[in-house]
């Protein structure tokens, strides 16, 4: 089924890689948001070297556990551990590359970017105050939109996610109820709708159910071909999401302003920014029991920020600047060691 197409694809890439396992390759397991790059990434780095990345595509929440857990070579998450979790667990947090999380619709008729929301009606949508699509709020801002006197149906993250942790912070942001009554969180009890699981469950849900909304990483909205809606943002302009819109929003970010450059580039100002974009995040651990996994980890990580800038603007993330490559080799070196306290990696 056309529906389920990305969702098998990504199953067949992580089968496809299991299936090669050797000595040299790594596992590691998290956040959906940025498998599709990941993917990609494993494919070259595979033709390129032999070794292979066995990423299972499970939520940030599966992510950080089995990391914990040493199950894993390396954990992946969106919503960025805080400095004392990562100290008390001994893990070491790094960024990947920035997306952006977009809302997006099955209403019959209606194209990508067509339909303009706030971030107060957003949250409202997902709250359940705002009930259909034709309510007079919505309306309002879409003259000319034929909006369907039909009940809306939200689409959330059924599994702990950081996706969802991202979707929150910004609805947190910009709703005093949402922040009051829902908060922030991997998870949070959604008062209406139905859940899906991953990015990828999210978008198969939002294709099956009319007049649904959702909030999926936008590769997952582009590859899916499912439409956006358009979010005002902090300066009050409605930019569509894209490489030059991301990195509006995390143009004047400061990467040391947090632990494991642990920022949210949500809500940010700007003309162009749009304003639910955030960095994705690797967990290693500090000392390593395996390091000769570590030290591959590491490799594949420093491969992609040399050679896979393109798959990622390919799949509209957002490359890490190039000095924010360098803090991360820095801590690398610094802080990633074998049992004797020897560094793994060398600058």
């Amino acid at each position: 089924m056309k529906i389920m197409s990305f969702a098998v694809a990504a199953g067949l890439a992580v089968a496809s890689l299991s299936t090669t396992a050797s000595a040299a390759d790594i596992t590691g397991a998290g956040a959906t948001f940025p498998f599709p790059v990941y993917s990609k990434w494993a494919e070259a780095y595979k033709k390129e070297t032999g070794n292979g990345m066995n990423y299972q595509s499970i939520g940030s929440g599966g992510g950080i556990k089995q990391i914990q857990a040493k199950t894993v070579d390396f954990g992946a998450t969106d919503a960025p551990m805080k400095g004392e979790d990562l100290e008390k667990n001994g893990l070491v947090q790094f960024p990947t590359v920035m997306g952006a999380v977009v809302p997006v619709v099955n209403i019959q008729g209606v194209q990508p970017g067509q339909i303009k929301l706030t971030g107060q009606l957003l949250a409202d949508i997902f709250q359940g105050k705002i009930l259909k699509w034709n309510d007079a709020k919505i309306a309002e801002l879409n003259p000319g939109v034929n909006l369907p006197a039909a009940n809306i149906t939200p689409i959330y993250r059924s599994d702990s996610s950081g996706t969802t942790s991202v979707f929150t912070t910004y609805l947190s942001q910009v709703s005093d109820a949402w922040k009051a009554e829902l908060g922030v969180g991997t998870t949070v009890n959604w008062p209406i709708g139905q859940g899906g699981k991953g990015n990828e469950g999210v978008a198969a849900t939002v294709k099956q159910v009319p007049n649904s909304i959702g909030y999926v990483e936008y590769a997952f909205a582009k590859q899916n071909n499912i439409p956006h809606t358009l979010i005002q943002n902090k300066a009050g302009k409605y930019p569509q999401p894209e490489i030059k819109s991301f990195q509006a929003a995390a143009a004047s970010a400061n990467w040391n302003s947090a632990p494991g450059f642990g920022i949210s580039l949500t809500n940010q100002a700007g003309d162009d920014a749009w304003p639910i974009t955030n960095p994705t995040f690797i967990l290693v651990h500090k000392n390593a029991e395996k390091p000769e996994q570590t030290t591959e980890v590491l490799k594949f990580f420093d491969w992609a920020y040399k050679n896979g800038d393109k798959l990622a603007s390919d799949l509209d993330y957002v490359p890490l600047p190039d000095n924010v490559v360098e803090q991360i080799r820095a801590t690398w070196a610094k802080d990633i060691k074998n049992s004797s306290g020897q560094a793994l990696f060398k600058m």
